[in-house]
């Protein structure tokens, strides 16, 4: 049986250009297929002067090329370098560019869908694209980066807003982030599929009692991002209420990374840096946990959440970010202001005074349906399914 072509447009999609990106568009690939022939456009953007920039447009007359300087094939499709300036100028008119050079390869043999992950960025791509060839589009929505893009550029906002309904198809990763679209595009009246990310970590381990200290994940790079001095400002308030119990920090990174992490977490001995974790073992670590907390300051959806829960332990989570809306009123999920520190301690405290209880809470989660929401298979299905209706409902 011939399976349909989808393309799919990424600037997350690891590649030769550069290996070293998040596997969240790969995995959801990975899990379809059988079902469908996955073909990539892995964009990277090559930065050019904003003289440059500025130069081209006028000697094109508005319209200029955004070569595409770098073609190279991989495994699982096309990497491509194209130049434009960076902050966002001109941001739209490039991305049309890289459309027009993409439809011309695509011509002689469209597939049955293409697709943009991300609506602010290869949305633009994806629209044109499909415009070019006639073919429909489908989108994903990737909270913290459309959020930030739609924020910034109020003068695109109609351009996003025809890309968000005039797709077939809408994947958010994250319930919080549908709100946001439509605050600021409107409802639409297409299918919009709330897709959580996936992880190879979904395997549960039963919640254990009585855990030795609160646990962090994240690669210490990220230390200001994902808000190590909040936990750390909380972790001051709990020790001066007698409370004992530690937080350690589980990550690798560079000798920079550890003294600019090791600066912050040292003005409190209740909080340590673990090192890094070989990925596999990491469940492991965390289910000797009390509770695990990151209050980041900014995150899409963070598989991290969804992998400690799978692991057994209770959760502090961005308020508002990250996986808002999809625990409303679970016990074992607490959403923070991650700019309120003592909401931290508040919630930290809570974690270890009431452990027994949200480990009891979560043990029962662990074996529900919502569960299986959260696990490979019924995140490939669900992607699939909004994939077939697209192609479907645009052949009819």
């Amino acid at each position: 049986m011939t399976l349909p072509i989808v393309v799919h447009l990424s600037g997350d999609f690891p590649d030769t250009i550069d290996r070293n990106k998040t596997r969240v568009i790969e995995s959801l690939l990975d899990l379809t297929e059988q079902r469908f022939e996955h073909t990539v456009y892995s964009i990277n953007r090559v930065a050019i002067s904003p003289v440059s920039a500025i130069t081209d447009f006028i000697r094109t007359l508005g319209r200029p090329r955004g070569q595409i300087d770098d073609w190279q094939r991989f495994e699982r499709g096309v990497a491509l370098g194209y130049r434009a300036p960076g902050r966002g100028l001109l941001h739209a008119t490039y991305l049309k560019t890289v459309a027009v050079q993409i439809a011309d390869q695509l011509q002689a043999n469209p597939p049955a869908l293409v697709v943009g992950h991300k609506l602010t960025i290869e949305g633009i791509v994806a629209r044109n694209l499909a415009q070019r060839i006639g073919r429909p589009y489908a989108i994903t929505i990737q909270g913290d980066t459309d959020t930030k893009i739609l924020a910034a550029r109020p003068d695109l906002k109609a351009l996003f807003a025809k890309i968000y309904h005039g797709a077939a198809h809408v994947f958010c990763f994250a319930p919080w982030a549908l709100i946001e679209m439509e605050r600021r595009l409107g409802t639409r009246d297409g299918p919009v599929t709330v897709l959580p990310c996936p992880t190879e970590l979904d395997k549960p381990l039963p919640p254990k009692g009585a855990g030795r200290d609160l646990i962090s994940v994240f690669h210490l790079k990220n230390c200001h991002r994902k808000n190590l001095a909040g936990m750390v400002g909380a972790m001051k308030i709990l020790a001066k209420s007698a409370q004992q119990t530690g937080l350690v920090v589980y990550g690798g990174g560079s000798a920079a990374d550890e003294q600019a992490a090791m600066r912050i977490a040292s003005v409190t001995p209740s909080v340590r840096l673990g090192g890094a974790v070989d990925r596999a073992q990491m469940p492991l670590r965390m289910n000797e946990g009390v509770g695990f907390v990151l209050p980041s300051r900014r995150e899409t959806f963070g598989l991290v959440f969804i992998e400690a829960l799978f692991a057994g332990l209770p959760i502090i989570y961005p308020q508002g970010q990250a996986i808002s809306g999809y625990f409303k009123d679970a016990p074992f999920a607490l959403a923070v202001d991650s700019c309120d520190t003592a909401a931290i301690a508040r919630a930290m405290a809570t974690l270890v005074h009431k452990e027994g209880e949200l480990k009891a809470a979560l043990a029962d989660w662990q074996s529900s349906s919502d569960a299986r929401r959260f696990q490979r298979p019924s995140i490939g299905d669900a992607f699939a399914q909004g994939l077939l209706n697209s192609i479907v409902t645009s052949n009819r």
